[in-house]
């Protein structure tokens, strides 16, 4: 689900990087590889979260008060969510994010091409957790398989993204 809802944020970066990249025989591989090392993040950081989430878990289970009031800790993680999304540093990343040309101009040398290209993909989806790692927990809080909710809050993201001009 991570991949459905966080791969069209890098498609401004692969139009440009497939467009720098069209004339050479490995082409294919190179996207590939952009693709791979963006994703490997994603997976990188479901998989903390994940185990974040199971140890949360087996402390509320400890705390007899916290079994009886969980939202408590839904309502942190939704204001730790809230209070990110003003950070510095969620800007930042966005920043570079809504900068495709920049991010590969800065990250791409055309040597070692396989290597970088899943550099560039590992950067770019650093910067793209560091964005939005918070709305991801968001999907712990109400509930991690309800595609119902994943798509309401995906389309809410997207949109508020979209009538900002973000690009990525």
């Amino acid at each position: 689900m991570t991949a459905a809802m966080m791969l069209p944020t890098i498609l401004p970066l692969l139009g440009i990087f497939g467009r720098l990249v069209e004339t050479r025989p490995d082409r294919a591989t190179l996207l590939l590889l952009v693709i791979a090392g963006y994703l490997s993040i994603w997976a990188a950081f479901g998989l903390a979260a994940h185990a974040i989430d199971y140890l949360l878990h087996a402390f509320v289970v400890t705390v007899p008060w916290l079994t009886f009031n969980g939202w408590i800790v839904g309502a942190g993680i939704l204001t730790a969510a809230g209070a990110f999304q003003f950070s510095a540093f969620k800007y930042r990343c966005l920043d570079k994010c809504r900068a495709p040309f920049s991010f590969v101009n800065e990250h791409w040398r055309g040597r070692a091409a396989h290597r970088q290209s899943f550099s560039l993909g590992v950067h770019h989806g650093l910067f793209c957790v560091g964005c939005c790692w918070a709305i991801m927990l968001l999907m712990f809080v109400v509930g991690t398989g309800s595609v119902g909710w994943m798509l309401v809050l995906g389309a809410l993201w997207q949109s508020r993204r979209t009538s900002r001009g973000a690009v990525g």
